[in-house]
């Protein structure tokens, strides 16, 4: 059946053997570079913490992982402060940080990385964070500047903000030919922004989704296992909400949202529940729910590390309304498990989602809006066409074809550099 565990209270990511499956390693190498290029090409991947829990950190394991497996003529080396290895494909490089005082936090980094790469050399420099200058910068956040002054509302910049933006400054102003790559038109919107002047040298290159781990012949064993185990009936139908923080995620808008459809002929022939995913203030939801008629409908679930594709695959559609997300990986999980989604517009993954097609755009103020697109979803004919058009969307995105779309950018750099 569906084997269901919870927290592997280390926080990494295991090793997982059968990552490079997806008729990876069977590709020959291109024969036509083989031949040009005498010695491997040797390629710089720049992120201080590698394989370890967060959603870059493990953009960069997925996309560098698989690059090694396809592509024997790259030599790659992964500069970090602490990795997990996956494959033994990879060559790892300690960077120091300097993390007392905190403002030499991302600047000491910075530095290292830099005097580490220098001292190999290398043919392409690929970041995912903030250092001097790179070949190509993925793009996960949006500038500091923007992120503290806009987002975060400060009105005092700490010295640790001033030096960071610094470091933002000087690897865009160091950037002639650097590619940016931010993960979503919201994260590209912040960026050209801040740095009007570089738009030309930027592409959207959004986060990828394991394909594999939602593709399961056991869909309607998981679905009775992991509904049993939260108290949930198979007849049910349950919205999906993950989350590491439930106010900026949204999760109260949705309870209000379902307290509106309670009782309504629809929502009496298969009752609406919630299961809660995630770490939040569980006694303020609980009460929100309860003053809206919905306490005994919603399940708090906690963290769930291992396995997570399990939830999604037992859940019928999936809503984040973050109040700001430059991504938001779980609604592309949830669209993977044939989910139709419910996001709001400040959700980078929106990029992927066509209103009314495989998911809803809703502003997540509009609580009324919100309650009528769940009331769409109700519909478990609707459901099954909206979430297959969701799954369609989201092998487009696979890890694997993310990885030959970076593949073909850092070709892009060789020829132009004249390899």
């Amino acid at each position: 059946g569906c084997h269901f565990m919870t927290v592997d209270n280390s926080g990494l990511l295991e090793a997982s053997p059968g990552i490079h499956s997806d008729r990876l390693d069977q590709q020959k190498p291109d024969a036509d570079l083989q031949s040009r290029r005498r010695t491997p090409v040797k390629i710089a991947v720049v992120i201080p913490r590698y394989g370890l829990v967060g959603g870059g950190e493990f953009f960069a394991l997925e996309l560098t992982e698989r690059i090694a497996a396809m592509s024997p003529s790259y030599e790659i080396h992964v500069f970090a402060n602490q990795w997990r290895q996956r494959s033994g494909l990879i060559h790892f490089h300690k960077v120091p940080i300097v993390s007392f005082p905190k403002y030499l936090t991302t600047v000491s980094f910075a530095w290292f990385a830099r005097r580490g790469i220098d001292k190999i050399g290398f043919d392409i420099i690929h970041s995912h964070e903030r250092i001097f200058d790179a070949d190509i910068v993925s793009l996960h956040s949006v500038p500091h500047r923007l992120w503290v002054g806009n987002i975060r509302k400060k009105r005092f910049f700490s010295l640790f903000d001033r030096v960071t933006i610094g470091v933002d400054n000087s690897m865009v102003r160091n950037s002639d030919n650097t590619l940016f790559l931010p993960v979503s038109s919201i994260a590209r919107d912040w960026f050209i922004d801040e740095y009007p002047f570089v738009a030309e040298h930027t592409r959207i290159m959004h986060p990828g989704v394991d394909m594999a781990k939602f593709e399961r012949p056991d869909r309607s064993q998981c679905r009775k296992d992991i509904r049993a185990r939260f108290g949930f009936l198979e007849s049910d139908t349950l919205l999906l909400f993950v989350g590491m923080n439930f106010e900026l995620k949204g999760l109260e808008p949705l309870i209000l949202a379902m307290g509106r459809l309670k009782n309504t002929p629809r929502e009496k022939q298969r009752p609406l529940k919630l299961l809660v995913v995630g770490k939040g203030n569980q006694n303020k939801y609980r009460k929100v729910a309860e003053d809206n008629g919905i306490g005994d409908d919603i399940h708090f679930a906690g963290v769930i590390e291992e396995r997570i594709e399990e939830v999604f695959l037992a859940s019928d559609f999936y809503a984040m309304l973050s109040s700001f997300d430059t991504f938001g990986m779980t609604v592309l999980e949830a669209m993977a498990a044939s989910l139709p989604v419910i996001v709001s517009p400040q959700v980078g993954a929106k990029d992927l989602v066509r209103d009314g097609v495989n998911g809803f755009i809703v502003e997540r103020e509009d609580v009324e809006a919100v309650s009528q697109k769940i009331l769409l979803l109700l519909d478990q004919e609707k459901r099954t066409v909206m979430g297959a058009d969701a799954y369609r969307v989201a092998k487009e995105h696979s890890w694997d074809a993310m990885a030959h779309k970076i593949k073909g950018f850092y070709e892009d750099i060789l020829n132009r550099k004249g390899f």
